[in-house]
């Protein structure tokens, strides 16, 4: 088995020698500088590259620069996305967002989580687990979205969370871990 495949499988891999993934990674950076390097009015421009860079990409996506990615492949965007500054998105495992989700700047979603073993650790090995973001979803300013964590529908993540558990639909969950602030009327 491959380190992609063990990745894919949530299976602990060593993303840091495996020329498969550092090929990978390499151009999803280099897609991702040169997207940070085009003027803000280049949206044509900007899209045309989201497009290479995310797995799926819906209709009405706005990512404000700078914005980076792991790999892309791993990265699903619904429609009417919209990230602000200094998004960072560490694909190692699948990230699928849904439609209407909005993302305030300074916000990570990291699907990896290093080995807990010390031994294991210190041979760079780690584990991806994915993250799923639902529809209409508002993600305040420099939350954390941690690996394995699902957020529902109509949810509110504060500004500063760090999200370490699953979000219900139609909550919002603010602190450091984040925890169930109130329940939402829709």
């Amino acid at each position: 088995m491959t380190e992609k495949e063990k990745a894919a499988a949530g299976y602990l891999y060593n993303p840091n020698y495996d020329m498969e993934l550092l090929v990978d990674l390499h151009k999803c950076n280099d897609l991702c500088h040169e997207f940070n390097q085009l003027r803000p009015s280049q949206r044509v421009e900007q899209e045309a590259l989201l497009k290479q860079i995310f797995a799926q990409m819906g209709q009405k996506v706005c990512v404000n620069t700078p914005f980076w990615c792991d790999y892309g492949y791993n990265t699903t965007v619904g429609n009417r996305f919209y990230a602000n500054h200094n998004c960072q998105i560490l694909d190692g495992g699948k990230v699928t967002f849904g439609d209407n989700v909005f993302i305030a700047p300074n916000c990570t979603f990291t699907t990896a989580e290093h080995a807990l073993d010390v031994e294991q650790r210190n041979e760079g090995l780690e584990v991806a687990l994915p993250i799923t973001v639902g529809n209409n979803v508002w993600i305040g300013a420099h939350a954390t979205i941690l690996q394995g964590v699902t957020i529902g529908d109509n949810a509110v993540v504060a500004a500063g969370a760090a999200v370490t558990k699953d979000v219900a639909a139609n909550t919002i969950v603010g602190g450091v871990p984040a925890k169930f602030i109130k329940a939402i009327q829709v």
